[in-house]
């Protein structure tokens, strides 16, 4: 029997406001937002998952209105509390949406799928909460890379190719995107990718974002802390790559999903 997602403890796997991380995860973060908002202009919108909601500053500046959730208590608590008035955080289960039928323009959730027992629940739920129309946009670790590292708690990953099956089956139409390619990273980083191969297939990588964060520190040095509230200024932001429908994507670090109501 698969194990309910609320029995996990999120924080020790989930990116936090204030937790020390490498200058290209706090990119990351901002990337994948600053692509987000582009579909949230002016749109009603939720993020489910959202962690400590270090993402949501940057969809409340062009939303017309915004909601937030988390499975995990904690978490919503560090979010509620920084956001206050802002925006609207509480509980909720990614697989029972406590909002009517074709309410919301836009639906978020980043990497979190693969956290979710029954993930084609939440698309359901997706597909009954938009409008006709609106857009479900998922951001997903690539686990097509030959160097992936799966999450301890995950339950099922999705490529490309199972992206696209499992929003097809409840009527979406979907478009692929792919950020952070290795060739665009330093040469020395390039270096270790035979290295964090091995690691990761000799089961010696660190598990929880703690034992992540001190082998970070060893690789990288200096760390920073990752920001409660993030902001696109100070980030050049490109477009992410279009990808190719129904092929596994082998050169991206992260698939971004745009899929559409009918």
């Amino acid at each position: 029997m698969t194990e309910p997602q609320a029995a996990h403890d999120f924080n020790t796997v989930t990116e936090l406001s204030g937790d020390d991380v490498t200058r290209q995860q706090i990119a990351s973060a901002c990337h994948r937002y600053t692509w987000a908002a582009g579909y949230c202009a002016g749109k009603d919108v939720l993020e489910v998952a959202c962690g400590s909601g270090m993402g949501l500053g940057i969809i409340a500046g062009v939303a017309r209105s915004l909601k937030a959730g988390d499975i995990t208590p904690a978490l919503v608590a560090r979010a509620a509390s920084h956001y206050g008035d802002r925006v609207s955080v509480s509980v909720m289960d990614a697989e029972a949406l406590p909002f009517a039928a074709e309410t919301l323009d836009v639906v978020i959730l980043c990497e979190a799928l693969y956290y979710l027992p029954r993930p084609e629940r939440f698309v359901a739920e997706c597909r009954r909460v938009l409008r006709p129309g609106g857009m479900a946009l998922i951001t997903n670790s690539n686990k097509d890379m030959p160097d992936f590292n799966p999450s301890p708690f995950a339950v099922t990953y999705h490529g490309v190719v199972e992206l696209q099956s499992l929003l097809a089956t409840h009527g979406f139409s979907t478009e692929f995107f792919g950020y952070w390619t290795y060739e665009a990273a330093p040469l020395w980083q390039r270096a270790l990718i035979p290295v964090k191969k091995v690691v990761v297939a000799s089961g010696l990588m660190p598990q929880t974002m703690q034992g992540k964060k001190l082998l970070k520190r060893l690789v990288f040095g200096r760390l920073e802390p990752m920001p409660a509230e993030l902001s696109s200024e100070g980030h050049t932001y490109h477009p992410p790559a279009p990808l190719a429908s129904g092929i596994a994507d082998r050169r991206h670090r992260v698939v971004y999903c745009a899929a559409q109501r009918s």
